[in-house]
């Protein structure tokens, strides 16, 4: 349950991409069933990107669960920091994982309000370079950044 709570969006994310992606299969597959070749092939496409897209959100969701494993022993050991908690604050994901980390370590309402002061609310989904520049995706430091978290 620690492994959910720790980064909710991804997995809620991939779920929903995964039972798109199972949706079209079935479409696909009743349409080759169907002897309708090009149709079935056309729906296949956009089902494999659905399912891409699942395994990514998977990815970043255990790259998450790794980031609250790691805040959660650095809370434990040092106890609330703000210094700890401000690179975690550009992306919601790893708000997320911080916020049960702090959860677990005590320190719940002081992270919810040092996140508050620095002006995020529960509907900043996207992270703050994506905002800035949209194809920040596509930019190595951030793939890095989002599934390598804490490596330099």
């Amino acid at each position: 349950m620690r492994y959910l709570r720790a980064a909710p969006l991804p997995h809620a994310t991939g779920g929903v991409s995964a039972l798109i992606g199972a949706g079209l299969t079935r479409v696909a597959l009743e349409a080759l069933a169907e002897e309708a070749l090009a149709m079935g092939l056309l729906l296949f496409m956009p089902a494999s990107g659905w399912f891409g897209l699942a395994l990514l959100c998977g990815a970043d969701g255990l790259s998450r669960y790794r980031e609250y494993l790691r805040v959660r022993r650095m809370l434990n050991r040092w106890g609330f920091t703000p210094r700890l908690l401000r690179p975690l604050a550009s992306s919601r994901c790893q708000r997320d994982a911080a916020m049960q980390a702090a959860r677990e370590a005590g320190c719940a309402d002081k992270t919810r309000a040092y996140y508050r002061k620095l002006g995020y609310r529960w509907y900043h989904l996207l992270p703050d370079r994506v905002v800035a520049n949209p194809l920040a995706f596509l930019d190595m430091r951030f793939l890095r950044a989002t599934f390598l978290p804490g490596k330099r």
